[in-house]
């Protein structure tokens, strides 16, 4: 039998199989992920439209693992897309194809969805898996990943803050607060101001997050004389990627154009920073497409900058 020949199948994974998935990314990364895949396997059966979960099983044994979840307008997105999160197989059965295997059955699911494409990310220099994925026919990707510690910079001023000549920084007017399900309409109707798009399904996802606790959430809404002025979504995922620190991501961040030039963003991305500091949270980070101009000139004055991970897409 040749060594490109499967041996085994891909199928759905269940709650019996987690005990298993983390003895083989432990073995492979070293670390114990555990509430990174119960997390992402109880979304998946609480949501299966938002989640992917799979397992290559052979002789009756989980042998390898992917996970991804869908998303469906971050930051302006016209498609959906499927994001791969997180894949392994047992050192035992490599050349058995259940890599390939999994990939297949994800591209399945995902088109299922109606994804137009597979993304994800890879630190520089992971070579095993650049080489895997540029194998299954990823490419590399037009969108940057920009991060920054949660702590701040020697002598960064934040809103709130007084600087020594006694200017105060806050905006007096702007208050922030927790998401909850009643800032849903709010939520989408400024972001189909801004975008001119109807993402009613990506926000109820992202709602129902909260809600699930999937990670440790992050999601704020501001006010200006008690009308929502803006919004900010970040989540706590422990492991996503193969982080091996404490990190958080950044979803998505709109602004009403009514209130626009009144410092909604910064005052929203301040407090976030403050919050996960606190939390003890190390860095956050975020996906931008390379020309969104605006955006990148946003997090730049936020103090966001390139990381060593780069993004990859498999078209379908």
């Amino acid at each position: 039998m040749s060594t490109t020949e499967v041996q085994g199948a891909a199928r759905r994974l269940g709650k019996a199989d987690i005990d298993r998935v983390v003895e083989i990314d432990t073995a492979i990364s070293g670390q114990a992920r555990r509430g990174f895949f119960e997390n992402r396997l109880a979304a998946s059966l609480a949501e299966p439209a938002g989640f992917i979960s799979l397992g290559y099983e052979e002789n009756g044994r989980i042998q390898g693992f992917a996970l991804a979840h869908m998303l469906d307008g971050e930051f302006g997105g016209r498609h959906p897309v499927a994001v791969l999160d997180a894949i392994g197989v047992d050192s035992a059965v490599r050349g058995h194809g259940g890599a390939h295997a999994l990939m297949k059955e994800l591209q399945t699911a995902a088109r299922g969805r109606g994804a137009h494409s597979v993304r994800t990310q890879v630190a520089w220099p992971n070579e095993p898996l650049m080489h895997f994925l540029g194998s299954a026919g990823f490419r590399l990707g037009t969108r940057l990943v920009l991060g920054r510690p949660c702590a701040k910079f020697a002598g960064e001023m934040r809103p709130g803050e007084v600087e020594s000549n006694g200017e105060d920084l806050s905006e007096d007017r702007v208050e922030v607060r927790s998401l909850t399900t009643d800032d849903l309409p709010s939520i989408i109707g400024i972001d189909r101001d801004i975008t001119g798009r109807d993402r009613s399904t990506y926000f109820k996802r992202k709602v129902n997050d909260v809600l699930r606790k999937n990670g440790v959430r992050m999601s704020m809404v501001a006010e200006i004389d008690n009308t929502p002025a803006g919004f900010v979504m970040a989540r706590v995922d422990y492991g996503e990627f193969g982080q091996a620190e404490t990190e958080a991501v950044l979803d998505t961040i709109g602004v009403d154009r009514e209130f626009a030039g009144q410092n909604v963003g910064s005052v929203l991305v301040s407090q976030l920073l403050r919050q996960l500091a606190n939390l003890r949270v190390e860095r956050v980070r975020t996906i931008v497409e390379w020309n969104n101009a605006e955006l990148l000139a946003f997090l730049d004055r936020m103090g966001f900058r390139p990381t060593q991970n780069m993004t990859l897409a498999l078209e379908l």
